[in-house]
């Protein structure tokens, strides 16, 4: 880990973690949209999020292209970029989220969004938003040394992104070039809702866990409590998206109908939980 990093004190993430190592329980990961159905919407569906017990939430940075995730993520960006959802915008959402809660707040990006104003700049604005660090979706590890040396002279984390098909040796390079945590994918191909974990989800975050003392997440397909419990019994911590997403969306647009989708997320956290 750089130099920069270990002196300075540990990101809301990091912290996170110990404070979940120490009392022996898992962490849960919620990821949202940032602008679906607007910006006003995701404060206050991040601010439900944390009083249901969600440990990290991750916040998708929208995007015209991204090739990563399935339908329902792939339309809540569109949906988002329609009502208006920029990186300047979202990085005020944030700033006025801050002065409001101390929920770890991670920015899940592609790396063109990140580009056009300038990586440096970018990174630079989320820090002083209060952002807590970036999970960059297209960014190769073995090219990602200049950003990361960015990110970690401003205190953000970076999560590296471990997948099915990543052999041992380039696990070795994702792992000691990330911080706050490791995000195992659980299965080959984009995000989407599942009927059954992957068959080697279990074994690529035991394999992972093997390489590092960073915790490691396990996302992509988790959708029921069934699911996030079975998940949290291997992983430090588990990541639901689409399913979280989907219920967000289809609930009505209103306070009554986010608190009824965040008491669904309360039963998925309420598993993960008690594992």
């Amino acid at each position: 880990m750089p130099k920069t990093k270990l002196l300075q004190p540990p990101t809301r993430i990091a912290a996170r973690f110990t404070d979940l190592r120490a009392r022996g329980r898992k962490g849960f990961i919620a990821y949202v949209t940032g602008g679906d159905p607007s910006l006003a919407a995701t404060e206050d569906i991040i601010l439900r999020l944390e009083d249901a017990g969600v440990d990290v939430v991750e916040l998708g940075v929208p995007f015209s292209d991204p090739l990563a995730d399935g339908p329902v993520i792939q339309e809540a960006a569109g949906r988002a970029l329609a009502a208006g959802s920029t990186w300047s915008r979202l990085i005020a959402m944030v700033a006025r989220l801050r002065r409001r809660s101390e929920v770890p707040l991670l920015l899940f990006s592609y790396l063109n969004p990140l580009l056009v104003r300038g990586f440096d700049r970018t990174a630079r604005d989320a820090a002083a938003a209060g952002a807590d660090g970036f999970l960059i979706l297209d960014l190769p590890v073995e090219e990602a040394a200049k950003n990361f040396q960015t990110l970690d002279k401003l205190n953000l984390d970076h999560i590296g992104l471990v997948t099915p098909t990543s052999p041992a040796e380039r696990i070795r390079r994702i792992v000691a070039a990330s911080s706050g945590f490791v995000y195992c994918v659980s299965r080959e191909g984009v995000t989407g809702m599942q009927q059954q974990l992957a068959p080697g989800a279990v074994k690529l975050v035991q394999a992972t866990q093997r390489l590092t003392k960073l915790p490691v997440a396990l996302g992509f397909g988790i959708a029921t409590p069934a699911h996030a419990a079975a998940a949290a019994q291997d992983a430090d911590a588990i990541v639901v998206g689409s399913a979280i997403v989907d219920r967000f969306h289809k609930a009505a647009h209103s306070p009554a109908g986010r608190a009824a989708a965040t008491r669904w997320v309360g039963d998925l956290v309420k598993a993960v939980k008690a594992v």
